[in-house]
């Protein structure tokens, strides 16, 4: 593993009136389409925490910390997060297996009138069947579908920030396959519920600029 874990400050800057607009709406959204499926499967979805990863992407945006400004986020869900990324700049796409969840992301994009991608299918590129004894028992990490990469006309080491909320367990899913396709001084920023987020960069050879 080549991954580098930077630390990341108690005190990172807190989101402007646009952005609690933005999480406000997300939020009301959130629990309109957890309230409507009750009754049925969500599919494995469960939100982040997305004032605190704001605070991180607002962080490393200030701080020039990322090579460029392609973000991407694996299993993207209601949208939030590739939105979020959206505000700042970047070039934000979003990865997404359940139809549904796409559909109510680009509503949330549109609605705040913020430029991001979203793609239904798998995040997991073409040919990594060595993961597939995981992802079997997981809703969330999901092979099949179609190829999100090839929809994008992007591949991983294109991205120069990833965020994904991997589940319990399965973080080491998420981190193979960021160490073996993504490029030289890319970051990985992961959510982990109680333990919070995590900023790794990967390391090795000449970083990209």
């Amino acid at each position: 593993m080549t991954l580098e874990l930077i630390p990341i400050p108690s005190d990172t800057p807190p989101p402007d009136r646009r952005i609690v607009a933005l999480l406000d709406e997300a939020d009301r959204r959130i629990e309109a389409f957890l309230g409507e499926r009750q009754n049925r499967s969500t599919g494995g979805f469960v939100p982040s925490d997305f004032d605190a990863v704001y605070r991180v992407l607002r962080w490393i945006e200030d701080g020039h910390l990322a090579t460029g400004t392609a973000f991407l986020e694996w299993g993207s869900g209601l949208g939030v997060v590739t939105c979020l990324a959206a505000t700042l700049g970047w070039d934000a796409c979003g990865i997404e297996i359940q139809g549904d969840l796409v559909e109510q992301a680009e509503r949330l994009a549109e609605a705040f009138d913020l430029p991001a991608t979203f793609v239904h299918g798998t995040f997991i590129p073409t040919g990594d069947d060595d993961v597939g004894d995981t992802l079997a028992a997981s809703a969330w990490l999901q092979m099949g579908g179609s190829d999100a990469y090839e929809d994008l006309g992007l591949d991983i080491e294109d991205f120069d920030v990833i965020f994904a909320y991997p589940w319990p367990g399965e973080h080491h899913v998420v981190e193979t396959l960021f160490d073996r396709h993504a490029a030289v001084g890319a970051l990985l920023l992961t959510y982990h519920g109680l333990e919070g987020l995590m900023l790794r960069r990967k390391a090795g050879g000449r970083m990209r600029r």
